[in-house]
Formats: C-alpha cells, structure tokens, sequence
C-alpha cells in the first residue's frame, strides 16, 4: 500500500497554524544496514508533510566489553559517541534538511530509554525506528522497536524489510 500524505487528516498544532501532523520527525537509527531504509521512510514522510527529520542514535557499550570497559576514566564511551556521530553525518550526506542529533550514551544499555528521552525533549510528532529480527534475548527482554511502540507518548511507525521472495511474510527470526 503507497501511503501518500493525502491519506493524512492533517490537524495542526495549536501554536501553528501552518504546521502539519508530522513536523518533527525523530529518525532513530542504530548503524545498522537499515539505517538508510529508516532514513528513507522518515525522509519521504517528512518531504510530504512539509516536517522536518532529527536523526538521532543511542550509543550503549556493547555488551561483550568486560566490566573494566566501563570505568568512568575509559575513553570508549567518548570514541562510541564520536563514531555514532560520523556515521550519522554520513547517513545524513544525501539529506541537506536533515538534522543531527547529538548521540547519546545510555545506561544500562536500553537504545529506548535515549529514544523516547530525545521525542520527549524535540517534542517529536512521530517516531520512526527500523525493526529487526526478534530471537534470544529479545524474546526476554523486548525488542527496542516494541520498547518504544508500547512506552511512547507519540506517534511509531517501525519500517520493516521487504520481504526477499515474493509472498513470504514471516522472517525467520520473527515468532508465528
């Protein structure tokens, strides 16, 4: 289905008149291969709605890092950050109205929480995020897409991959 922004009842905000329902556009992306795919959606809908895109990532050390990764004299946290920021940049190049959000470090290490604390402080219209398989983990803790969805005081739209075969709707990571 092609969504076009005449399918919208666009409802303006109370403090202007000329905005549209989606004037800001939290892009949250996570340096994956579907950044640009997230990016996209968020773009389209923004051009469309006469919104503009605030490209955001949350930065977490991984995981795998020993404990001793995260003394508070580590410079990973500062050269995370850094990174998180030129990969935005470079995502953003083909996007001259985009604009970058700074990254930011999230303890424990839930991309929601730095999600939704970064719609709240834009006073984002919509959130759009990319979602991913669901397995391990996951099926414990929830996935950051389904933190966000079910925790935000504002619109989500999650862009999902195309499916590879035509007809094929479920991927393998996801339950059912």
């Amino acid at each position: 289905m092609k969504i076009n922004s005449k399918d919208f009842r666009v409802r303006p905000r109370e403090d202007d008149a000329n905005a549209s329902m989606f004037s800001v556009v939290l892009t949250a992306v996570d340096g994956s291969e579907r950044s640009a795919g997230v990016l996209r959606a968020a773009a389209e809908i923004a051009r469309r709605c006469n919104g503009r895109v605030h490209l955001y990532r949350s930065v977490t050390i991984p995981q795998e890092f020993p404990a001793a990764a995260r003394m508070p004299l580590d410079k990973l946290p500062a050269i995370l950050v850094e990174e998180a920021r030129r990969e935005l940049q470079a995502l953003a190049s083909g996007y001259p109205d985009v604009v970058i959000e700074e990254p930011s470090m999230t303890e424990p290490p839930q991309a929601w929480r730095g999600i939704l604390e970064t719609g709240a402080r834009l006073d984002a219209d919509l959130i759009v995020l990319g979602s991913h398989g669901y397995g391990g983990w996951d099926r414990v803790l929830g996935t950051t897409a389904a933190n966000v969805v079910n925790r935000a005081h504002r619109n989500v739209l999650v862009v999902h991959d195309r499916p590879l075969v035509p007809g094929m709707e479920v991927s393998k990571g996801d339950p059912g």
